[in-house]
Order: C-alpha cells, then sequence, then structure tokens
C-alpha cells in the first residue's frame, strides 16, 4: 500500500481532501497532511511517503523549495502541485524538478483521483520491477550456489573436465580459483550441535557458517566453499603467497570462535597441506575424511594440521593392494556406464586381496570412501534422493560399524551396488531419453563452435563411450555421424539460399579447413559444396 503528503498553507484544502477522495480505492493506506514546508520535511523524516502533493504558493517557503529538497533526499518519491491559472510558469519549474503532474485549483475531485490514481499505479508497476529483478537476482544467485556445488562436488569426487571446460566454468560461476592455484582445503564435519535438526535448519546453520568464513578468511585470498559430498563443508583457500601461518591460524580461530558464539556450533577444522589446484584435490579430499574419521588429536583442539606423515600411513603392501581402486576404469566410470558386474569384480578383488592382510580401520575406510563416493556421484548426476536406507553408510557413525570388519564392508559394499542398479534400471529409459534431447539441443546451438562427443560428454556429464552408446542405442545413428549430418543440412541450406563463400560457410559451422569441409561434402550428398552451387 501507498503513504500519501498532502501539503498546502490552506487547511481546509487538505481536510477536505482528506474526508471526500476514496484513498482505499486507490490503495492508498496513509494520508499525511502539513500546512508549512517545515512540517512536511518533518513528517518526511518520520513516516515512509511515497507520494507528496503540494501547493506552490505558502508563506516563508513555497512549493518549489519542497520539490527541491525531496528531489535531492528522497528522489524515489513522486511528487505533484497544485497550482492556480495565475501560477503557470511556477508549474513549469515544478515539472522540471520532476513533478510528475499538476492539478488546477480549485480542485475537481475526479481529476485529482485520476492523478492519483496514476501515480500508484506508477509506483506499484516500479515495485513489481523491482520485485521481479531481486527475484531475479536471487534465483541467479541460488543457481550459482548450485552449480558451484555441483563443479565442486565433481572435482572433489575425481570427475575433472576438461581444462577448457573448467576454465570455462569457473568463470561463468564466479569462481575466482585457476588452473594452477595454490590452495589449501579445509574440511569442516557436520557440527555435534546439528545433530537431529531438520535438514532445512541444519543447511541454514552449514550455509550462515560459511558466510562467516567469506567475512573472516577470504580478504584478498579468494575462498570457494559448498558441502561436501559425505556431509560437512569443503573451502579451498588461496594460499598465502608468503609464509602467514600464524596469521591463517589466528582467522581459523577467529572463524571458529564466531561460529560458536553466533551460531552456537562447535566447529572443527582440518587443514591440508598446500595442493595444486585443482589436480590434487580428489586424493587430498579422501585423505582429509580419513584422517578426520581416524584422528587421535585431543579432542579439546579444534584446528587440526595434515602433516606429511598423514599421507604415507599405508605400508607399501597395503598400497599395492588397494591401487586397482583408482586404476581406470574408475568404479565411477564402471556404474556410470553400467558395467554392474565388473564392477562387483574390481570390489570383491580388492576386498578378497585385504584377506589376508592385518588390517585397520583406515585401510576398510578406503575401501568405504571408494564405494560411497561413486553412490554420491551417481545419485548426483542422476536425480536420485540418497534416503537414510539408501545412504546406508554415508552417516559418520554408521561408517565407524561399516568399516569395523571386512565382512561387514563387504556386504555394505554389495547392497549398495544392488541398490544402485535397481535405481539405474528403473529410470534408464526416460533417463536416456533426457540425455539424447539434450545432446541435440548442444548440437544445434554449438554448430560452430566445439561439438566434439568429449565436449558433449562434458556437458552431459557422462563418459563419451557410454554416451555414444547411449545415442546410437535410442537413435540407430552414431552420435559423430550426427553431428557431421546436422552440419551439413545446415551447409546445404546456406549454399542454397545464401550467396556466402565456401570458407565463410567453412568458419561458420566450425571447421577450419574449406578443403575438409568440401571432401565431407561431398562424402555425404556425392558432390562437393562448388558444383551444388552451380547446378
Amino acid at each position: 500500500m501507498v503513504n500519501i503528503l498532502l501539503v498546502d498553507d490552506e487547511s481546509y484544502v487538505t481536510e477536505s481532501l482528506a474526508l471526500t477522495i476514496p484513498w482505499e480505492q486507490l490503495r492508498i493506506q496513509e494520508v499525511y497532511r502539513a500546512d508549512s514546508v517545515d512540517q512536511a520535511l518533518e513528517l518526511m523524516n518520520r513516516h515512509d511517503i511515497d507520494i507528496v502533493v503540494t501547493d506552490i504558493r505558502m508563506p516563508d517557503r513555497d512549493g518549489l523549495e519542497l520539490l527541491s529538497e525531496v528531489s535531492r533526499q528522497w528522489p524515489d518519491v513522486r511528487t505533484m502541485v497544485l497550482t492556480g491559472h495565475s501560477d503557470f510558469e511556477y508549474a513549469q519549474k515544478a515539472i522540471r524538478l520532476k513533478a510528475s503532474d499538476y492539478i488546477l485549483k480549485p480542485v475537481d475531485d475526479e481529476q485529482f483521483i485520476k492523478s492519483v490514481s496514476t501515480a500508484v499505479q506508477a509506483i506499484e508497476q516500479e515495485w513489481g520491477q523491482l520485485d521481479r529483478y531481486n527475484q531475479l537476482s536471487y534465483r541467479r544467485q541460488s543457481e550459482l550456489e548450485l552449480l558451484r556445488e555441483s563443479l565442486l562436488s565433481d572435482l572433489l569426487l575425481g570427475r575433472e573436465p576438461g581444462e577448457r571446460e573448467l576454465l570455462t566454468r569457473l568463470e561463468n560461476y564466479e569462481v575466482a580459483l585457476r588452473p594452477g592455484d595454490s590452495v589449501r582445503m579445509l574440511f569442516i564435519p557436520t557440527s555435534p550441535s546439528l545433530r537431529g535438526m531438520e535438514e532445512s535448519e541444519a543447511r541454514l546453520l552449514e550455509y550462515a557458517a560459511a558466510n562467516i568464513a567469506a567475512e573472516v578468511l577470504s580478504g584478498e585470498r579468494p575462498l570457494w566453499s559448498g558441502r561436501a559430498p559425505h556431509n560437512g563443508l569443503i573451502m579451498l583457500w588461496r594460499n598465502a603467497e608468503q609464509d602467514t601461518q600464524q596469521e591463517d591460524q589466528q582467522m581459523l580461530e577467529s572463524f571458529v570462535d564466531n561460529a560458536g558464539r553466533y551460531l552456537k556450533l562447535q566447529l572443527a577444522v582440518y587443514v591440508s597441506e598446500v595442493i595444486i589446484f585443482p589436480d590434487g584435490l580428489a586424493s587430498a579430499y579422501r585423505q582429509m575424511l580419513r584422517f578426520a574419521q581416524w584422528s587421535s588429536v585431543a579432542e579439546e583442539s579444534q584446528i587440526h594440521y595434515l602433516q606429511p606423515q598423514h599421507y604415507t600411513l599405508e605400508r607399501p603392501a597395503i598400497i599395492k593392494y588397494m591401487e586397482p581402486l583408482y586404476r581406470p576404469p574408475t568404479l565411477i566410470h564402471l556404474l556410470e556406464s553400467g558395467q554392474w558386474n565388473t564392477a562387483r569384480e574390481k570390489l570383491t578383488g580388492v576386498l578378497d586381496s585385504l584377506e589376508s592382510l592385518p588390517l585397520t580401520h583406515e585401510q576398510l575406510y578406503e575401501v568405504y570412501l571408494a564405494v560411497s563416493n561413486a553412490l554420491v556421484y551417481m545419485a548426483h548426476h542422476h536425480g536420485h534422493v540418497l534416503g537414510a536406507s539408501d545412504s546406508g553408510g554415508l552417516d559418520p557413525f554408521a561408517a565407524q560399524h561399516i568399516t569395523g570388519s571386512l565382512d561387514r564392508l563387504r556386504s555394505w559394499c554389495m547392497n549398495v551396488l544392488t541398490r544402485m542398479e535397481g535405481q539405474r534400471s528403473s529410470t534408464v529409459e526416460p533417463s536416456r531419453s533426457r540425455i539424447v534431447k539434450q545432446v541435440q539441443e548442444i548440437v544445434a546451438e554449438n554448430l560452430g563452435q566445439d561439438v566434439s562427443v568429449k565436449h558433449i560428454a562434458d556437458r552431459v556429464f557422462l563418459h563419451p563411450v557410454y554416451l555414444s552408446k547411449i545415442y546410437k542405442s535410442e537413435t540407430g545413428e552414431g552420435l559423430g555421424d550426427y553431428i557431421i549430418r546436422i552440419r551439413m543440412e545446415k551447409a546445404l541450406y546456406l549454399l542454397k539460399h545464401t550467396n556466402r563463400k565456401i570458407y565463410e560457410i567453412t568458419a561458420e559451422l566450425g571447421y577450419q579447413n574449406p578443403q575438409y569441409f568440401s571432401k565431407l561434402f561431398k562424402k555425404h550428398y556425392g558432390m562437393t559444396p562448388n558444383e551444388f552451387r552451380d547446378r
């Protein structure tokens, strides 16, 4: 609702308007009255005024002075003037002072209502535009947060896009880090204070903690934060060019203290050694989770630094037997391409190899991480919601139980694979149709750019071989053949309906070499582009 201020030294004028105009129908909430410029300014300082209607001729200070002051202090307030026929010169000055309308005295109620109604509609339209702008801005920011979190999860789980794709996404998502930057990884496990809370409330508190971290830690050093795939927060903090360990410690302590003071959160922060972005993220994340899970650091300590010895806790025999987990094709790629039996064989082979070794929780937790990484990744990219039963051991307390023995871990791994296979098989058809549609949209939008199978696979978060299999099985046409066919159809149209040169068409379709383009065109249509045009 809108508030209006009526200003006239003849109080009967404002009183009459206040009593006779149907303000509620005009969507006016409050009507304020003043009989001088000074009183009007006092009311404007005390109340939210949206429209000012003022007489021009008043003793002491006139209405033009009021308009000037309103324009200076409250530029968004709409103003209108009351004027007599002989004061038209003043009305012209008022218009130059951005008065939206002027009304002749004596005031005609119908004309007055029409003018005020127009002003109210204009104000509400501006408010609507502002609301839409704020909504779009908020939606854009929310979408950026989701995109940043998705990319961060991919990098932490070892799914790196190509270098050019990564640079594009970092720039589009407004992330200040670049490949090759030295960073420290900060891992903040889910606070005990959040146990038992509703998911939405816990997320809100974690978001608030990330905002506190941004205020305390960022400064001139970019900080990229998001939810860790296995719960908690992950932050990538660009390393200082010179040694600032003491200052870093003080900032981290300040962050923890502020989270405790303002959010009542008891936080622990695990700090990695300096790593190179993005190559070292996946390995550092696995080590960070392992160290946080089994750390023997005293509980009263809140900030824990990973040292080189924490990265070499495994004996050489253990390293040899665990190596198949990370040898291509990785577990994620096997699950992504639906090779469930091969995935089971990979896991079974690793678990069987460990049977003869003296194991600790740490080695079992390494296998647990590999499987849970795949579980989180597949759920994230195929739209599955991880409920309590599906997530299995993603809760840190359940994970301790699962990794308590090799038999429990083996049973959990096989159950997880069975559940994932069931979920994928029940949604594979609609999922595949959606992928084909998405691929065709990407090709249509990027004919003149990079539309290689690898580029498209990166865009839809699938392995190129698996994407090609899906596309061929769904359409009967190879993906590479489809890309060439669409380009050739576009070339045919351009040759037939435009006068563009062959080299211009070549460039527009994303080819570098006109001779190569002509060769493809002849293979497709049995004649060269020039022969087609000369027919």
